[in-house]
């Protein structure tokens, strides 16, 4: 089958929620605590000493965290995907080559613990989170940046070292989260779990074995900003696994999840034959990868790689292993997202053996060759570890492949793979910001969050810079079509997957169709206890 390119709205009208299940009641509020279920591990270890601090975090787990302890002088709203006022009272570019960005504060700003915010606390933020550049956080996000001044209390002036439209996308994350300079270090990581930020709410953890046992989000009255509360209280609670979250849910004893639900979780959950739960469904911009070391011995060859590509079932893998809860993907711009287009499908077409066999023998590639698959045990869900023996059998039936499977815990294995320990690995991926950039950058971009040695001068040299001058971002899309092609081509990534977004909830639950917005994040401001 040839899959020719689809041109889709963008993601942002297409995350309108469904409601699965039917029933509940209206209304909002009430005093006691909304409590929210995950299986998401946050950990204190050496690799990672500091989980919830700005300039170290880049996971969405913790970014859930972040999100509602932090402010930002932008955020996502409720729907849809361009950024609207947070701390700020208004942003804009200074100049017709999207080179100065100004922002002015909105007046009165505080964190929680009482110290006044001003824009010299925006410009320590930004240049700490720079000035400690750690490897595995989200300084990527910031690196375009030249300098920063502060005209005023009130006043924040970016300078970019190049255009750059997508930038205030980029402030909207936590990567931007504004921190008190007066406590958090300028020049290095803070220990543990502090979160001393001016978001909506005041965060507290509760921590047993250098791990998070609970978090609790108590509404922030002084809070200045754009969200509408509609829950005094939040806590968030961990989980081993899916199935004893899910019990607590049936059982009342939390009231949302909103990931990490089994595929047969979902199918139960969408039959709504369990009364008192319901399950929201929305299409999402969660992808799935195998990301390659193109410097390791294995795969540096592209035809291994592209042989690799030109095997994978991607319609077996989300039919078998993941009860079509998720949608085969053939690019690196997920469906959905402006530029996409089907790069992998119309490049290899359908799975073959013959013709894997051809491209390894063009590159004098004549006998198995051995693989080692690694993927994250305990991070993406529990189907992973399904998914990849399914990966192992397709290539291994080939008999072009000898795959060998290795299971790391995410603490070791985010590290290791960023340090090139891994020649091919699992990767999952949750949009900073729902643009084509933050889709290709991040992966193949200069300064990529995988660490990634492959490097193509035309994708960093002309395509995203080029694609940034454009700030009606629909006209980027060309600079972004070239990129997948070339993607598919040389294969440094490998797309098998995109997600939807699920949110199961109680049925007295109100808001859940409003918990995660256009880049999956979590929005606990949106839940609220009917009457």
């Amino acid at each position: 089958m040839n899959r020719k390119t689809l041109v889709l709205p963008t993601v942002a009208g297409l995350l309108a929620p469904v409601l699965v299940a039917c029933g509940g009641s209206a209304g909002s509020g009430g005093n006691k605590a909304i409590v929210i279920g995950t299986t998401d591990r946050f950990e204190q270890t050496t690799d990672a000493p500091a989980p919830f601090d700005p300039a170290a975090a880049y996971d969405v787990g913790v970014w859930n965290v972040l999100h509602s302890g932090f402010q930002t002088l932008l955020r996502l709203p409720r729907s849809g995907a361009g950024p609207v006022a947070d701390a700020a009272e208004r942003c804009s570019f200074g100049d017709r080559n999207s080179e100065q960005f100004r922002c002015t504060l909105r007046k009165g700003l505080k964190f929680t613990n009482g110290h006044a915010l001003t824009a010299e606390d925006v410009k320590f933020s930004i240049d700490r989170a720079r000035a400690i550049n750690f490897e595995n956080g989200p300084v990527s996000l910031l690196s375009n940046i030249d300098k920063v001044e502060t005209p005023s209390e009130l006043e924040v002036v970016f300078h970019l070292k190049t255009p750059d439209a997508t930038f205030p996308q980029k402030i909207a994350t936590p990567a931007a989260a504004i921190v008190d300079s007066e406590s958090y270090a300028k020049d290095k990581l803070d220990d543990g779990f502090k979160v001393v930020g001016s978001g909506p709410y005041a965060i507290k953890t509760e921590v047993k074995d250098d791990r998070v046992a609970k978090v609790t989000f108590t509404r922030n009255d002084d809070y200045q900003g754009p969200l509408k509360l509609q829950n005094d209280k939040v806590e968030m609670r961990f989980f081993d696994d899916s199935a004893s979250m899910e019990k607590a849910l049936k059982d009342g004893d939390i009231d949302v999840i909103n990931r990490a639900l089994l595929p047969e979780q979902i199918d139960r959950l969408r039959t709504a034959a369990d009364k008192g739960v319901r399950l929201h469904e929305s299409p999402g911009a969660e992808t799935s990868f195998l990301a390659f070391n193109t410097d390791d011995s294995t795969v540096k060859n592209k035809a291994v790689r592209q042989a690799v590509a030109q095997l994978v079932d991607r319609q077996a893998l989300t039919r078998d292993d993941y009860h079509r809860t998720n949608e085969p993907l053939y690019s690196i711009v997920p469906t959905g997202v402006a530029g996409h287009q089907n790069s992998f499908s119309n490049k290899y077409g359908e799975p073959s053996v013959e013709k894997a066999r051809t491209i390894l023998r063009g590159a004098n590639v004549t006998s198995a060759v051995p693989l080692v698959l690694t993927y994250a045990t305990d991070h993406y869900g529990e189907a992973t570890e399904k998914s990849f023996k399914s990966l192992q059998k397709q290539l291994n039936n080939s008999g072009l492949f000898d795959v060998k499977l290795q299971g790391v815990k995410w603490a070791d294995f985010r590290p290791e793979a960023a340090k090139g320990k891994y020649a091919v690995y699992g990767i999952g991926w949750f949009p900073d910001f729902p643009d084509p950039d933050n889709f290709v950058d991040p992966f193949v971009g200069k300064d990529n969050f995988l660490g990634s040695p492959y490097k193509n001068p035309k994708i960093i040299n002309e395509l995203i810079p080029q694609s940034r001058l454009s700030s009606q971002r629909d006209a980027a899309a060309r600079f972004f079509q070239q990129a997948q092609d070339i993607v598919a081509d040389d294969v440094p990534v490998l797309p098998l997957w995109q997600g939807k977004q699920y949110v199961a909830a109680g049925d007295k639950i109100t808001g859940a169709e409003w918990a995660l917005n256009a880049a999956a994040e979590l929005q606990p401001w949106e839940l609220g206890r009917g009457v």
